[in-house]
């Protein structure tokens, strides 16, 4: 009986690989802001945490960090952090209360903006939004790195909405100095309509506000409301991306503006959001399945034969050395 060859060998792994889909994922984090950003990381109940939880970006620096397949979790961006004479670590905004630079396992505190990712999700498709449901904090755009799908495309606020919140809503600096946030209705009021619970619990009775509306117009396709997810959520197919990049304070070119018909405009880098229920997402059944659904493809013969070659030297070594 013949014996394998090391390229055949190579390219059966290869095959296996991606039809089995163990892949990870890189999200490459870049502060674009004109002052420090401190992102936050939470994995979702029942994942395993990534590498880490919390770290520190200066202006202009990025970090690139990976995440298994079928991972999903979210990410938020830490301001006016300071560590006091106790060595205790906080956060003005974003902060998640573990007292460190490591979020351990805790949120971020309300408002934040939240970006919020699950691989692999429902029909072999990766589910990602950006959320205002819980308030603003800082602009945010989430983008995949290439890709397919009918909706695999950017999302994200990019408007600075911290100076155009309602005085009932804004949250200051602690010298009483300009917005550094922008909190939800919900957390300011703790009403029934503002929070989509009770007897608005449901898609039927829980509508958008004024407040709600004021996010919206700012940000078209971002997540406004637990409820708004048919302009908010995009999708890719998972054996399609391999990395996304979550760029905090983007270019404002980057922004979706209304259309004077009061129309939302098809912006250059488009933004979606997911639901939420209580602190977790929820993305399975959500697309209308109307609209049409991402490829769910697998990688095309090409594709495998340059993996394959790519690949190569490692398999040579193993079998010569």
């Amino acid at each position: 009986m013949a014996q394998p060859t090391p390229l055949s060998l190579c390219f059966l792994l290869t095959l296996q690989l991606l039809t089995t889909g163990v892949f990870s994922t890189t999200f490459t984090l870049l502060n674009k802001c004109e002052h420090t950003v401190w992102p936050g990381i939470l994995s979702n109940a029942g994942v395993s945490p990534l590498s880490t939880t919390g770290f520190v970006l200066q202006k202009g620096e990025s970090r690139t960090i990976t995440a298994p397949s079928s991972w999903g979790g979210r990410f938020w961006g830490r301001t006016h952090c300071t560590t006091d004479s106790t060595g205790k670590f906080s956060c003005v905004t974003g902060d998640c209360g573990s007292g460190k630079l490591e979020c351990s396992g805790n949120g971020a505190k309300p408002p934040a903006t939240l970006a919020e990712i699950t691989l692999d999700g429902h029909g072999g498709l990766d589910f990602f939004d950006v959320s205002l449901v819980d308030g603003y904090n800082i602009p945010m755009l989430f983008a995949p790195q290439g890709g397919s799908g009918q909706n695999c495309t950017s999302t994200g606020c990019v408007d600075d909405l911290n100076d155009a919140c309602p005085s009932e809503l804004k949250v200051r600096s602690a010298d009483g100095g300009g917005g550094v946030a922008c909190r939800s209705a919900c957390e300011a009021f703790q009403q029934a309509q503002y929070c989509c619970s009770g007897a608005y619990g449901s898609p039927d009775t829980c509508k958008p506000t004024s407040y709600s509306e004021i996010f919206k117009s700012a940000c078209p396709r971002a997540y406004s409301y637990a409820y708004d997810d048919k302009s908010s959520t995009f999708t890719c197919s998972s054996s399609s991306v391999s990395s996304y990049t979550i760029t905090f304070c983007p270019s404002p070119n980057t922004s979706q503006k209304s259309s004077q018909d009061g129309q939302s405009a098809q912006p250059t880098n488009p933004s979606i959001y997911s639901p939420h229920t209580n602190s977790t997402m929820v993305y399975e059944g959500l697309l209308d399945e109307s609209s049409g659904s991402p490829s769910t493809g697998p990688h095309t013969f090409v594709s495998m034969i340059s993996l394959a070659v790519a690949i190569w030297p490692l398999w040579h070594l193993f079998f010569f050395f």
